[in-house]
């Protein structure tokens, strides 16, 4: 009997690592802050066509309405209930749009906030995404219900109930994150009510789960949550899959808790990736691309099968979370293709893509005072439709990274190599580097401030290629460059230090 639990423990944790995703595809884009009837749109007209794998929407629990700031990115993460409303729709426009988007091959993973609910100062009333009422002095959340005696103060030793250490294991997992209501996720009442709201998501067609703040958590307290969820449903997914899980742990060394704990319960986001890929490519203290060719475990990250990798997120684009000023982000557009391109094109990890909005920057001593601000919205604090332009890009302050033909080109690219090895590795000791997909796909990235002229290995079959970074393979021609290959797999490059994007990449599918 005890055999028989250990196997039925390690099939469902090894499920919870598998993304699930369908028809080829590899990456996830997170469409920060999209509404519902947006993101159902842009998984029929651009995600499937274009090979992405998954969306991670935005919290969809009832949220507090907060007006000062206005309406902030943030208020998202505070929940009061786990009623399907929120500023991207209401639960009809969530389950239309998880619809729509599994019947063209794209799944939906939620980010789910079950860590805690609202802040401490949140008041009572009514403002909230639903309008229901709450009061956080009683801790009452009646929508749930939950009362005061389904949170952690009780067990909080710190003086003002904060998280005061994250070198106490105990302050972090028992302790309010920056005032925000921690839940007692010991209680088998509340672990009942998390894996129903999550439960339901499942019903609804959702393929996986990023659970925000899990450093929070104890793992043997989200053991016994994803222990009680559902297998996936069967109208788009295989009898008895389990859903994806990613836990949102931050572990940049140095604390007391660390990401490894977590790994038997799904896969983990890494950080130290985004950190140090951003140092590399901006060449800090030293730092060059040709450091890269032992990229991934060889730089104390996390083993590959546990990890999902990004080159920003929605909190450390502003500075908040983890990484420091190294993250690249869309400010920083050409260093963020680059920077791109090699995380898509290299094996290490699921890859994900960041599609953000602009938001106004106004500096204080290196402070941006104006990360707070939330998504273009209407006067009322309604978030805005999102306008696609004529060259495909999105307007009305959008940005939509996963747009951008670069970052698009090679979302594909990792779909065609992504049974291959990394091969073919060269470097100029310096910042141009190149490497192989096995024989489907190859890359080459100047990031020197002089020329790169190079005759490579491609591990490629000879024949003309288009370059899918400068341009597009339309029908039996290239809109961009074109790369010949000779019999034996060699090519000869040209990348100026100059050039707006400084890097060419050609795979099996783009040959004419």
């Amino acid at each position: 009997m005890k055999l028989l639990v250990v196997a039925a423990l390690f099939g469902l944790c090894f499920a919870q690592h598998d993304p699930n995703t369908k028809h080829g595809r590899t990456s996830i884009v997170h469409l920060f802050e999209w509404r519902w009837a947006d993101i159902a749109a842009e998984c029929e007209r651009y995600l499937a066509p274009n090979g992405y794998a998954a969306v991670q929407i935005s919290p969809p629990s009832e949220s507090i309405v907060v007006t000062n700031p206005w309406h902030p990115w943030w208020q998202r993460y505070q929940p009061i209930s786990y009623n399907l409303c929120s500023r991207s729709g209401t639960e009809g426009e969530l389950r239309d749009m998880i619809i729509r988007c599994n019947n063209v091959g794209v799944n939906i993973y939620v980010d789910a906030v079950i860590n805690h609910m609202c802040g401490a100062a949140g008041g009572e009333g009514n403002h909230s995404s639903c309008g229901t009422y709450f009061n956080t002095k009683n801790k009452d959340f009646p929508s749930v219900p939950y009362s005061s005696w389904d949170f952690n103060d009780y067990k909080c030793k710190t003086g003002n109930g904060e998280v005061e250490s994250y070198n106490d294991i105990f302050q972090v997992r028992d302790c309010r994150l920056v005032s925000l209501l921690d839940l007692a996720l010991e209680k088998d009442y509340v672990r009942e009510k998390v894996a129903k709201y999550l439960n339901k998501l499942i019903d609804m067609g959702v393929a996986g789960f990023r659970v925000d703040a899990c450093k929070h958590m104890w793992p043997g307290d989200l053991s016994n949550v994803f222990g009680r969820l559902k297998s996936l449903n069967t109208t788009w997914f295989l009898p008895d899959t389990k859903p994806f899980i990613y836990q949102e742990v931050i572990d940049l060394g140095g604390e007391a808790i660390k990401a490894s704990e977590y790994f038997e319960l799904g896969r983990v986001t890494e950080f130290k990736y985004s950190a140090k890929l951003g140092k590399v490519i901006r060449e800090w203290d030293g730092e060059k691309l040709s450091y890269l060719k032992s990229w991934g475990e060889g730089w104390g990250f996390m083993p590959s099968d546990k990890a999902v990798v990004f080159l920003d997120n929605h909190d450390n684009q502003r500075g908040h979370g983890a990484g420091g000023a190294s993250v690249l982000t869309f400010w920083d557009s050409r260093l963020y293709k680059i920077g791109t391109g090699f995380m898509l094109a290299h094996p290490y990890g699921v890859t994900r893509v960041m599609s953000s909005f602009r938001w106004d920057r106004h500096f204080v001593n290196a402070k941006d005072e104006n990360d707070w601000m939330g998504p273009p919205s209407n006067a009322d604090g309604s978030t805005k439709p999102i306008p696609i332009n004529p060259d495909t890009t999105c307007g009305d302050n959008w940005v939509c990274e996963h747009r951008w033909r670069q970052i698009r080109n090679m979302v594909i690219f990792r779909n065609v190599v992504s049974d291959q090895p990394l091969a073919n590795w060269w470097d100029n000791g310096n910042s141009q580097i190149s490497f192989s997909r096995g024989s489907k796909g190859f890359i080459v990235i100047n990031n020197n401030n002089w020329e790169l002229n190079e005759t490579l290995n491609t591990g490629l079959p000879g024949g003309t290629y288009c370059d899918v970074i400068s341009g597009d393979k339309i029908d039996n021609s290239c809109t961009g460059k074109k790369i010949s290959v000779d019999s034996d797999g060699r090519a000869t490059f040209h990348i100026s230090h100059t050039e707006e994007d400084p890097f060419i990449a050609i795979h099996a599918e783009s040959k004419l």
